[in-house]
């Protein structure tokens, strides 16, 4: 049964909370672990889950992402039946007469009602691009069928994992239920929740409703999909809640995404993100491993292939070809793809862009709480 579901990710999410990381890429498109990008973890679980049609709804600063995901076939979604699907949105103002920009994930999916009609599954599973999480949709798909739902939504059962500020309450949606699961009230973006329900932007719906729900919204000139669709039909629609109870990172702010990358060199962590049962699939690059010279000196942290490190990495994300030379210091730091650290810098609680060049006698230190961001292709 679960071969009846389709995908649908809506990477087309802004959020100016993440600042210089999304000014060339979309939040989909954000590296994170050293390897994977953020939609990695979504695709990863729909495939496993046994679906094998996803679409892609994209608006601005796609080209990387669409680099990334190239004809699918990491995820074995490179098909002649079904498989991969961009969405852009070219169609947008011919379709819906606006100015060319979404004005949230109705307005998205009223102009993507052809591909959701043409779809031969009949249940959509509908996600946003920001939650970084494992699992497969199997318990959600059946508790949906059991409960005869009309909508099924995931939360996250525990505190957020991540120290994520003020900027967390992006998308925050908190849910009440009953014994049985059923939600009977929502708090959206609340500064004062009294539950722990996370909302984690997935929802489990059939495309016949989900078409009626969105014509109707967007018809009244409403376009958010919690506020304007689920809120006012609490009443009339079966809407229940499927807890996760292992790791969620939520990419909301600068923090967040530091905090989500910092989490990852935490084995309990890993454990929870990567498993054999459920693999995180991503692009596949042909490069040599990392190379550790003689004074290398590595402590607690994760590397790409094609690394090349003489001097110190301690606490540390390091994505594909960073290069860190002869008495270099990189601690608490996330350095992006190409990035080159010369000879005697100092680095320190960073997020450091691809393609980057810190001359050598640099020194930088952030905080934790406030890591100092530099931006793509900066020379410092």
């Amino acid at each position: 049964m679960k071969t009846d579901i389709f995908g649908l990710i809506y990477a087309s999410e802004e959020n100016y909370n993440l600042r210089d990381l999304v000014l060339h890429r979309s939040v989909a498109a954000l590296p994170v672990g050293g390897r994977y990008r953020a939609i990695d973890f979504l695709l990863s679980n729909m495939v496993n889950t046994g679906i094998r049609r996803v679409g892609i709804i994209t608006q601005k600063n796609y080209n990387s992402l669409m680099d990334h995901l190239g004809s699918g076939k990491e995820w074995d979604l490179a098909r002649k039946n079904d498989g991969l699907y961009i969405l852009p949105p070219f169609d947008l103002v011919a379709n819906t007469g606006t100015s060319g920009i979404y004005r949230d994930i109705c307005d998205a999916l009223n102009s993507k009602l052809d591909y959701i009609r043409s779809a031969p599954q009949q249940y959509c599973l509908l996600s946003g691009s920001y939650t970084i999480y494992s699992t497969t949709y199997d318990r959600m798909f059946e508790e949906h069928i059991a409960k005869g739902a009309d909508v099924t939504m995931l939360y996250s059962t525990r505190p957020n994992t991540s120290r994520q500020g003020d900027e967390s309450h992006f998308k925050d949606v908190r849910l009440y239920m009953d014994d049985d699961g059923r939600v009977r009230d929502i708090e959206f973006d609340s500064q004062l929740s009294q539950t722990e329900n996370l909302g984690m932007d997935v929802y489990l719906i059939h495309k016949s409703l989900l078409e009626q729900l969105i014509s109707s919204t967007v018809a009244r000139r409403k376009y958010n999909f919690v506020a304007d669709v689920l809120i006012p039909n609490l009443k009339h629609l079966k809407v229940y809640g499927v807890p996760h109870e292992s790791y969620v990172g939520r990419l909301t702010s600068l923090n967040s995404y530091y905090d989500i990358n910092m989490d990852m060199l935490r084995e309990d962590v890993r454990h929870d993100l990567f498993t054999a049962e459920n693999p995180i699939y991503t692009k596949i690059k042909d490069e040599p491993p990392v190379r550790f010279m003689d004074s290398a000196k590595v402590r607690n942290s994760v590397m790409g292939d094609g690394c090349e490190i003489y001097g110190e990495v301690e606490n540390s994300i390091l994505f594909r070809g960073v290069s860190v030379a002869p008495g270099a210091h990189v601690r608490g730091c996330i350095v992006m793809q190409d990035t080159e650290i010369q000879e005697n810098c100092y680095l320190e609680n960073m997020i450091i862009d691809k393609s980057c060049t810190i001359r050598r006698g640099v020194r930088l230190m952030g905080a934790p709480e406030y890591p100092i961001i530099i931006k793509k292709g900066a020379i410092i």
